[in-house]
């Protein structure tokens, strides 16, 4: 029997199927890119922007008509909004918290399905709701049945239904690249965001857990690892005397990474500047592993509309950490996140965010259009200004980022740099890959024995966004050593 997995959103959703594909394979199930071959099919979706919620129903209709052809159960689990899962419950046979993941062979043993690992044994559903009764599973209610999607499950309360999430080994999609949650939920609520409302408040993965799967990870050869959540820099703040801090977190990665004897690079994503520190950065600045590359979210130049978005920060307190981070970790890159056309965004608060992104230089930046989602506070408000000048705006960042990567990677020009390969290019006879600062590369070779290591590249052609080079010749140096 076979299995096909659509994932939607960001990279915490990603992470997410990877423990997805983990649970189902234990089942029994072969994954199949050919919908129309799978068996078992599911989708991690996304309310935090509509598009991708469209997408949902898009595939959703797709997938019942093909059930006139063929016995196919269907699953939506991620983020889902109260309102959307309320819609989902009618159109998806399966329909759960990504908490609930390790309940999932239960409700599908419970919906009826036989697997290919459950007719190698007797299954009984009352002896499995029992079972997990006594374990302290409780049922979920659904318009005052207890049901999901119209089959009896149990489920945990939150924390516990998360912990056990978490000790689910993931089925890792890339031999080289891993994420790795050390969070679940957020207590932010910015006014323009539906997280809050999809995963709930903000509780810590244990430090202990988080450490052995980083060792574990590097000793497998892995050369990426990225530590998710929606505000990592909060890390154990719900659990005050009980775990580490971020900081404190990072330091014992950094001192692990000089002592095992791999070249390895941490990332992490996404701070909220709120909570980011200096300490973070002296902690980064202090160790190799610790990848050179922040990704700090500021959403918008203009300090009414922060307000508006409650993002409890100020473009002064922005620049404060960007002048820290210049200090502290000079070679590093700066990404951002940006939204234009907010509700009540006025031309002038848009430049203000223009003239933000000029003094900034971020050497990538991901702008998108506002769109409103139900449940979230900013959905309550006019959505006023007109897709038009939300195109028009987008652009205009678009530029400035582009001038600015422009001018960045030419400094590159003749110098070596490390590259983590990633794969083949999709022009013939290159690898493809990532500088420690994220920047996209591509050098010439059709050796597949460098796919998933860290190589030195000289740097011989620039342009925005992306470097090319040829593989360094030793005693090379890179223009910072010069």
């Amino acid at each position: 029997m076979k299995y096909h997995l659509v994932t939607l959103g960001c990279q915490m959703n990603k992470s997410d199927s990877e423990r997805i594909a983990a649970v189902v394979e234990e089942l029994g199930y072969v994954v199949t890119e050919h919908e129309e071959d799978a068996d078992l099919i599911g989708i991690v979706a996304c309310s935090v922007r509509q598009a991708a919620i469209n997408r949902v129903y898009s595939k959703i209709h797709k997938w019942n008509q093909l059930k006139s052809e063929k016995p196919l159960l269907t699953f939506v689990t991620g983020c889902i909004l109260p309102a959307d899962r309320e819609k989902f419950l009618k159109l998806f046979d399966l329909c759960f918290q990504i908490s609930e993941l390790p309940e999932l062979p239960a409700m599908i043993r419970q919906y009826g399905v036989p697997t290919p690992f459950s007719t190698n044994r007797a299954m009984d559903p009352a002896e499995d709701a029992a079972r997990l009764a006594a374990e302290g599973f409780e049922a979920l209610e659904v318009d005052g049945h207890k049901i999901i999607a119209g089959r009896p499950v149990m489920m945990k309360q939150p924390e516990t239904r998360i912990a056990g999430f978490w000790d689910i080994t993931p089925h890792y999609q890339s031999r080289s690249e891993a994420y790795i949650p050390i969070q679940n939920g957020c207590d932010k609520f910015c006014t323009f965001c539906a997280v809050p409302y999809t995963r709930g408040r903000e509780i810590s993965r244990p430090s202990g857990d988080i450490l052995a799967e980083v060792r574990r990870l590097v000793g497998k050869g892995y050369r990426s690892i990225t530590l998710l959540g929606q505000n990592v820099n909060s890390y154990g703040r719900d659990k005050p005397g009980q775990e580490m801090r971020f900081s404190e977190l990072l330091e014992e990665i950094g001192k692990f990474g000089e002592t095992c004897g791999e070249r390895f690079w941490l990332y992490f994503t996404s701070p909220h500047p709120r909570d980011m520190q200096d300490d973070v950065l002296e902690v980064i600045a202090r160790y190799d592993c610790l990848a050179k590359q922040i990704h700090l979210p500021v959403q918008s130049g203009d300090n009414k509309l922060l307000i508006r978005m409650n993002r409890n920060h100020s473009v002064q307190d922005y620049m404060r950490i960007v002048n820290a981070i210049r200090r502290l970790l000079p070679t590093a890159t700066l990404f951002t996140d940006i939204i234009v056309g907010f509700s009540g965004e006025s031309d002038e608060q848009f430049e203000n965010t223009a003239n933000l992104m000029q003094e900034v230089e971020f050497d990538m930046a991901f702008v998108a259009r506002y769109s409103p989602r139900p449940g979230a506070a900013s959905s309550r408000w006019e959505d006023d200004v007109s897709q038009d000048v939300k195109k028009a705006r987008l652009h205009r960042l678009s530029e400035i980022l582009r001038q600015h990567s422009e001018a960045h990677n030419a400094r590159l020009l003749g110098g070596v740099y490390p590259v983590l390969v990633t794969g083949r290019d999709r022009k013939d006879g290159y690898l493809s890959g990532l500088t420690e600062g994220k920047i996209n590369l591509r050098f010439a070779s059709d050796d597949a024995s460098f796919i998933g290591q860290i190589v030195d590249v000289e740097i011989t052609r620039t342009m925005a966004f992306a470097l090319e080079g040829r593989l360094a010749v030793a005693g090379s140096q890179s223009p910072e050593d010069s």
